[in-house]
């Protein structure tokens, strides 16, 4: 049980950001199912996979979905999705998806058969294109910024936010849209694009204004925190920290913690900077890097850490993939957002439920990604009613598979 509990959402999807949507809502205590094709849709196999192939990315994005194969190149699969998503019902009635398809699985036909539809859709761009993080970011100027000052070339990054954020924006949709349908009794669809969820952020973040107000072009800034005091640090035992001060608590705490005040102010002088305003901090941030460099060398992680957790100062150390898993306390298990599943067709998964903890609500345990068409038989006959014998004859045909 969950807080979205009887609330029922069917799901069309492949890559990150409605597979994401659709999790959260799971997640959440909603009834997702999923349709995919009978050999597996495009997310079936995806990397990171296994030494036997099954893939991590797909158990990571469908938790606690339920699963039906269907063959929707033919006329009674498409049948059945439609019904699906136009079952009857006050809960139900809600599509989502990145895969608009012309004909019975298009708006005008679905929204024929229920008036109070919802559907969600994501399109790569405004225009229909098709789009991914790995083409937004270089359309709007990002890998030019990112990376060390004197690098050359583009660096694309490797999480991809916009489908992220889209994914969550999908999920606000779909609710808000509910929340109106509950109101008024009408359905509608709701449409947006990765491209524009990226294109709004520029303008959001102030990316867009600094080009058109200032006439300034952002560059590459390494590692350093944008307007403000944030740098990376070696160690004496060869770690990476991160240091913030982007706050006037934090900056003042990271010169407090070095023993460093009197230079900093020395700095000041020389320069004629208020470095309690972010801005003058960010403009002397070299030589506030310089000062604070050797404090940092002649020092170990070990001596570093409780000195700045003891003062609250806001810090982390830089670690990979692996070290992380290995060493970070909040992916371990004494953070209750993680349980260890058994994942079908991998065995033993450290997976997180839900983030958010509502107060009225428990929050659900988290449950595996589903084999594909793993619940085909029961959504057949628990969504559209159907007999024993139909379903029998619909997987004679092939129209459908359990898994």
């Amino acid at each position: 049980m969950g807080v979205l509990s009887g609330m029922r959402v069917i799901e069309g999807s492949a890559f990150v950001a409605v597979p994401l949507a659709g999790m959260t809502l799971a997640q959440m205590g909603a009834d997702v199912i999923r349709f995919d094709r009978i050999e597996g849709g495009l997310d079936a196999a995806r990397w990171p996979v296994t030494a036997s192939g099954a893939s991590l990315f797909w158990a990571g994005m469908n938790k606690g979905k339920r699963s039906i194969a269907v063959d929707i190149a033919r006329p009674e699969g498409r049948e059945i999705v439609a019904a699906l998503v136009t079952a009857p019902g006050p809960d139900g009635g809600m599509f989502m998806t990145n895969l608009r398809a012309r004909g019975a699985l298009d708006w005008p036909a679905l929204v024929a058969r229920r008036p109070d539809l919802i559907m969600v859709s994501l399109a790569g761009t405004r225009r229909n294109e098709p789009a991914v993080d790995y083409t937004v970011n270089p359309a709007l100027g990002f890998p030019m910024a990112t990376g060390p000052e004197d690098l050359e070339v583009p660096v694309a990054h490797v999480l991809p936010a916009w489908d992220c954020i889209a994914g969550q924006m999908i999920v606000s949709t779909l609710l808000a849209a509910e929340r109106h349908r509950l109101r008024s009794g009408q359905g509608q669809l709701a449409e947006l694009a990765l491209k524009d969820v990226a294109a709004a952020m520029v303008a959001n973040l102030g990316i867009l204004g600094e080009v058109e107000v200032n006439g300034v072009d952002r560059g590459r800034f390494g590692n350093a925190l944008y307007g403000a005091f944030g740098q990376d640090f070696l160690c004496a035992c060869g770690a990476r920290v991160m240091v913030i001060g982007l706050t006037d608590r934090q900056w003042k705490g990271i010169v407090e913690v070095t023993g460093t005040a009197e230079a900093i102010a020395a700095l000041a002088a020389r320069r004629g900077l208020d470095l309690g305003r972010e801005g003058d901090r960010w403009a002397a941030r070299k030589e506030i890097a310089a000062i604070l460099a050797p404090w940092f060398a002649a020092r170990p992680l070990s001596e570093i850490g409780p000195l700045f957790d003891a003062a609250s100062l806001t810090w982390s150390v830089f670690r990979t993939f692996a070290e992380a898993a290995r060493l970070d306390p909040d992916l371990g298990p004494g953070n209750p957002l993680f349980s260890v599943i058994d994942q079908p067709g991998i065995g033993a998964l450290r997976v997180p439920a839900s983030p958010v903890s509502f107060s009225a609500t428990p929050r659900p345990d988290p449950a595996p990604a589903p084999r594909l068409g793993q619940h085909t038989e029961e959504i057949l006959a628990d969504v559209l009613g159907l007999g024993s014998g139909q379903i029998g004859a619909l997987m004679d045909a092939r129209v459908v598979v359990a898994g």
